[in-house]
């Protein structure tokens, strides 16, 4: 069987830091490949995969501004739908875009649909409803206008994270640094705990850091790291005493939760 995997570009396959999409195709991949499945990765130049990367664009455009998003997108996906027939089945983890080259080919194409952006983009998947496969992440995240083959919530590699019977004492905040996140909360509850807190993650909103948690971070008793790879998301979580997730929104059983 000859599987077509269609990541994102925002980041490498798999992530350096964040990239909880191309996290989960890339755990999804190396399975496929393990099990004798011919799979080809069409992700950014610089991923990494057992099975057969095609790509079009060297790097990751949320690593190098010079890339525009819009223009390598479409090589990108233009990539793979051009060569549909090849495969027995297309895999699409890109959002919305795909599905508008669907048409085009008989090769049947699955989309997991990692979250709603926006109500706006629906109109989108409900034009390919009839003709293409939508699989869920979880059932809170489902649209009551769509219809879904399965819900398959994210699985980890357990491997990658390694009990640790002591803790380093200290409350660990990780994930995308915004207020549905629940960072200042988080800042809170290690104030009236007299506990250390380290928050690592992506700053998504550049106002509610500098406004809200930065002059609360003093390096001590907050201490902000920065967004962090597979080694290091490894080492503070094994140390942490606690995860604080004090979301401000229904998480639909993302990666971090």
């Amino acid at each position: 069987m000859k599987i077509a995997m269609l990541s994102p570009l925002s980041w490498r396959t798999p992530p350096r830091h964040y990239g909880p999409w191309e996290n989960i195709v890339s755990l999804l991949t190396e399975q496929l490949v393990s099990m004798g499945i011919e799979v080809s990765l069409f992700a950014s130049g610089d991923s990494i995969t057992a099975g057969r990367l095609v790509s079009v664009c060297e790097r990751p455009y949320s690593e190098d501004p010079a890339i525009d998003p819009k223009v390598w997108e479409c090589l990108h996906i233009a990539a793979l739908f051009e060569r549909a027939d090849e495969f027995d089945l297309i895999h699409n983890h890109y959002d919305f875009l795909p599905l508008s080259y669907s048409g085009f080919t008989q090769t049947p194409v699955v989309t997991t649909i990692h979250g709603f952006s926006s109500p706006t983009i629906l109109p989108v998947y409900k034009k390919y409803n009839d003709s293409t496969h939508y699989v869920a992440i979880s059932e809170a995240d489902k649209s009551a206008k769509l219809d879904y083959i399965a819900t398959v919530h994210h699985g980890i590699d357990l491997e990658q994270f390694p009990f640790q019977e002591e803790s380093g004492g200290y409350l660990l905040f990780f994930g995308r640094i915004h207020p549905d996140k629940g960072v200042h909360d988080a800042i809170e509850v290690a104030g009236k705990t007299g506990k250390r807190l380290v928050i690592a993650g992506i700053i998504q909103d550049e106002a509610y850091f500098r406004e809200q948690l930065e002059p609360c971070i003093d390096g001590s008793k907050v201490e902000y790291i920065g967004p962090v790879g597979p080694d290091q998301r490894q080492e503070i979580m094994a140390g942490a005493l606690a995860l604080l997730h004090l979301i401000h929104f229904d998480e639909p059983f993302g990666l971090s939760v």
